[in-house]
């Protein structure tokens, strides 16, 4: 990452992310946007996300003049020789000078309708980031910082922390390098930020298709998620026998973007329509497969120019896992222990599948496994889709937010209104987080409707770190929380399924992560953490999700207002717990490729599909469909590149906190408050052991060949993965 904006970020496998984790800049941002103070006063007219500048497209150049005056500004100031603490103090405030436009610019990009906003926002970024360079190598600013880092005993111990990061990010960003190599350092950063962002924009411009003949393969209830189409056929006329005409046939397109495939993959009874859905589906777009193979070799220079052997050691080397060698030793743990759970899982869907088709079933396919696992889940449970999410009405979830905040920490979200020009849609919500004895301690904007253009997936955005700006005065967190739910406000049908409850839960637990964050530093607010910590708030979140306590005092009816039944709740426990060993082996799999791709050998897309098909033998039970690339739309690659395997350190450790902490009264202020006080509020301004040792004490990692690694024991056991319990 880097020295003045620290960029931490996060899924489409799945379900969330932080968002974006672009390339090592010094200067790193939390992919976000920054909005003004006085974020309440709705009546005045004001720009984008509160900023004066941003009322029309072409204020994004003004804003990034504003921002390059004002950190030139503070250059100068700490070209004067200030005192070691008013360098951390002025570095950061260079850091949130930037953010503001690197942040809000992606925010723009990802969501905004106006296409003249879009384009603009994506110069503006791209003119930010090539001014970071001038910041990422000014010896001027390096100098200070070491020379602040020395004086450790004159600052506060979050400025010193502060200080030691700042001159590690520094170097990461070669600034200790000789000349030329730093040089090449410079164009491999931007080669990889503008191939992050490639291999993005092209899953969005080309999701594939196919079509399909005619529309009867596909269940009615699908059919609002598809396109018609129709094709003319040849064939006899009623009116005169032998004679030919050309008859009109009615069929659907089948975009297989990430979420229609899913329901296809779902629903879909014909085998074959699934067949094709999921080759096209991973196998577009075919351009990422040499964008993937330039981003593996640009991040392997980079890192041997740094001095490590791999990218995967300079992503991993500052994390609580520290090295490649204990990411992977965790890795094989987890794959040899969830092996033969998943082997029998594998057998029961193969053996379900048998008995539907009998003789026409040769074996079992990866495009069967949604749809048998969906009906058998069905089956053994008495489960209905739209019966359970009839119980989860988009409004009443967002009651649920409110619940958790209130009584885990006595906090309220309330709705407040916008100034004219703040929001960039309709459909938008602004909240604030109060509590009744500290006023205002954030803001959190919900983007919760999909649209044409928007960022797919779901997705935090860090608007505003919090950070200390004087002793009377401190500047309140903002984050964008994006999903992409069927309907639109107002609309009696916004019902979710139980998955989008749980992605919805756990991106408010990145939200809550960055609102409650009252660290000195902007460098340091909320997610800013160790990548292998960042997921941890956001998985713990689920829980919440899947507990009957909590489920009970927002989860009602959308017509009756009746209260989720127990028993149906203890259905979809049942239901979720059926395979969790196939979810885990694909997780440890797409972790085990992660690692390898960005390992010691770069690999070329003829390898890169070589070895994929290979570890998909070794990891999971399922076989490698040949000329099939999910990888080239797999986006962790590109944000969490060698760091996906932070989601299974996150999971392993909220299994414990949660038995540990919240398990028996998961509305507990006491936990809530437990939870806020020893992690949340210290965002990165604590080494992440400490944090997790202090909540919980002993029992939730282990060292191990100088890292640090989960304990996996709870995980396992609330998984139902322990061999002899069920």
């Amino acid at each position: 990452m880097s020295a003045l904006i620290r960029r931490y970020a996060a899924e489409l496998c799945h379900k969330h992310m932080l968002k974006p984790n672009y390339p090592t800049l010094v200067l790193t941002c939390h992919i976000s946007t920054r909005v003004a103070p006085q974020l309440n006063r709705a009546a005045a007219t004001t720009g984008l996300y509160g900023f004066d500048q941003l009322k029309t497209p072409k204020g994004f150049q003004r804003f990034v003049d504003d921002a390059i005056e004002r950190s030139g500004e503070l250059v100068n100031y700490i070209s004067s020789m200030p005192s070691s603490a008013e360098v951390v103090r002025a570095m950061d405030e260079i850091s949130n000078t930037v953010c503001c436009v690197v942040d809000s610019a992606e925010l723009c990009r990802n969501t905004h309708p106006d296409r003249e906003f879009v384009e603009a926002a994506g110069k503006a970024s791209m003119r930010i980031n090539e001014y970071l360079h001038y910041l990422n190598t000014n010896h001027t600013l390096y100098a200070a910082v070491k020379r602040a880092e020395k004086d450790g005993h004159l600052l506060a111990k979050e400025a010193h922390r502060a200080a030691n990061q700042l001159r590690i990010d520094f170097e990461k960003g070669g600034i200790h390098l000789p000349p030329e190599k730093l040089a090449r350092v410079n164009q491999l950063n931007l080669s990889i930020l503008q191939l992050s962002r490639e291999f993005g924009e092209n899953i969005t411009i080309d999701p594939g298709y196919v079509d399909i003949f005619p529309a009867s393969r596909i269940p009615k209830h699908i059919h609002h998620l598809l396109k018609p189409i129709h094709r003319f056929t040849s064939g006899t006329s009623s009116g005169s026998l032998g004679s030919w005409n050309n008859m009109k046939e009615k069929g659907l397109r089948i975009t297989t973007d990430h979420r229609t495939l899913v329901s296809v993959m779902h629903w879909v009874p014909d085998e074959e329509v699934r067949k094709m859905a999921y080759i096209q589906g991973n196998s577009v777009p075919h351009a990422n497969l040499e964008v993937l193979d330039k981003l593996a070799a640009a991040r392997h220079e980079l890192a041997q120019m740094m001095g490590y052997r791999s990218y995967a050691e300079f992503v991993v080397k500052p994390n609580l896992a520290s090295s490649p060698e204990v990411v992977t030793s965790f890795l094989h743990e987890m794959s040899k222990m969830v092996r033969p759970r998943a082997d029998e899982e594998f057998e029961a869907i193969r053996n379900f599948k048998r008995e539907k088709c009998g003789q026409r079933c040769i074996d079992l396919e990866p495009w069967d496994e949604t749809y048998y696992t969906a009906m058998m889940k069905s089956s053994a449970h008495n489960l209905d889709s739209s019966t359970v999410a009839s119980y989860f009405p988009l409004p009443q979830c967002i009651e649920g937010l409110k619940v958790l905040v209130n009584s885990l920490f006595g906090a309220v979200l309330c709705n407040v209104p916008m100034a004219p020009g703040e929001s960039w849609h309709p459909d938008v919500l602004k909240m604030s987080l109060h509590h009744p004895e500290e006023g205002d301690l954030g803001y959190l904007y919900l983007d919760l409707y999909s649209r044409k253009g928007k960022y797919p997936g779901c997705a935090n955005f860090a608007v505003k770190g919090g950070c200390r700006i004087s002793e009377t005065e401190y500047q309140l967190p903002v984050v964008a929380l994006l999903c992409n739910f069927s309907g639109s406000p107002g609309s009696s049908t916004v019902r979710l399924n139980h998955g989008d409850v749980e992605t919805l839960f756990h991106e408010f637990g990145h939200a809550l992560h960055s609102l409650f964050s009252r660290t000195d530093y902007q460098h340091f607010s909320g997610t800013r953490v160790a990548l292998d910590f960042a997921e941890m708030p956001s998985n713990l979140f689920e829980y919440y999700a899947w507990d009957y306590r909590v489920l009970r005092t927002f989860a009602k009816h959308y017509s009756t207002g009746e209260i989720i039944p127990e028993k149906l709740v203890k259905s979809m426990q049942g239901a979720r717990d059926m395979f969790a060993a196939t979810e885990l082996q694909r997780q440890v799999y797409y972790a085990m490729a992660d690692q390898t791709l960005f390992g010691e050998q770069p690999a070329s897309s003829n390898d890169m599909s070589s070895f994929l098909a290979e570890f998909k033998m070794q990891y999971t039970s399922w076989k490698h469909v040949e000329g099939t690339n999910w990888q080239i739309r797999f986006s962790h690659l590109v944000n969490y590149g060698a760091g996906y395997y932070s989601y299974l350190y996150a999971k392993c450790f909220a299994a414990t906190i949660w038995k540990k902490l919240c398990q028996e009264d998961p509305l507990s202020l006491t936990a809530g408050t437990a939870l806020r006080t020893k992690v949340l509020q210290h965002g990165g301004s604590k080494e992440p052991a400490e944090l997790l040792n202090d909540l919980v004490g002993e029992g939730i990692l282990k060292h191990c060949d100088g890292g640090i690694v989960p304990d996996i024991t709870c995980f396992l056991e609330e998984s139902r993965l322990v061999v002899g319990r069920r």
